[in-house]
């Protein structure tokens, strides 16, 4: 079991060349564009949940932020659907790699703090030394506003990969442990299975709630510099 443990986060293969290209691309499919008249309850219920997250993130944000809605949605559909894939059997999940969330945070962060010395560049200078400041301690100051800066995209991804990953960990485990308990105590085995079912259950909330707390944290970060 502990040999295996970690199988399902490795990158899989055909014949040398890695599938994350095709895996990252397969939850577009789900999301189709609606071509009738009338849609379906699964299009009413994708539109509903996109106009309430939408309304409830967006907000905040004056007009140049809400520019950033389109991408912003399509961000929280993207990791959401990931999350809830990787939930299935002998599936990889993406958002468990360090890098690709780096990937995706880096570019969203520096996009938000460009716009910010784009179009509010005293204000976003000032945030590195806030007013009243001591002069010997301005910089000490300087310098944790800017490391402070910086570790933002670093938070954002490692919260994420940490998150997807523990869930995986646990679920592994516990359902490991189950198979072991089966040929000693069919009790505790079914207690250990009771314990499964339930924090699977609580992964697929967390699937949902980190892809919300990743596109929020981002959206954050726009409003502070739009």
């Amino acid at each position: 079991m502990n040999e295996n443990l970690f199988a399902s986060f490795i990158t899989p293969m055909i014949l040398g060349l890695p599938l994350v290209t095709l895996i990252v691309l397969f939850p577009s499919l789900l999301f189709p564009t609606p071509n009738r008249l009338v849609s379906n309850r699964l299009v009413s219920l994708q539109q509903w949940m996109l106009q309430l997250v939408s309304k409830q993130m967006m907000s905040i944000h004056n007009t140049k932020g809400q520019t950033w809605t389109l991408m912003l949605m399509s961000l929280i559909l993207f990791i959401g659907s990931t999350n809830l894939l990787g939930l299935l059997p002998h599936s990889f999940t993406p958002t468990t790699q360090l890098s690709m969330n780096l990937g995706m945070a880096i570019p969203l962060w520096a996009g938000a703090v460009v716009t910010g010395f784009r179009n509010k560049t005293k204000a976003s200078l000032a945030h590195f030394l806030p007013q009243g400041t001591p002069t010997p301690l301005i910089p000490m100051l300087v310098i944790i506003e800017t490391i402070s800066l910086f570790i933002q995209p670093v938070a954002l991804a490692v919260r994420l990969t940490a998150n997807i990953t523990a869930g995986h960990l646990l679920i592994h485990l516990i359902g490991g442990a189950t198979l072991a308990l089966m040929s000693i105590s069919m009790t505790t085995a079914l207690i250990t299975f009771i314990i499964l079912i339930l924090l699977t259950i609580l992964e697929f909330a967390v699937a949902m709630i980190q892809a919300y707390v990743f596109t929020l944290l981002v959206s954050l970060y726009l409003h502070d510099n739009t």
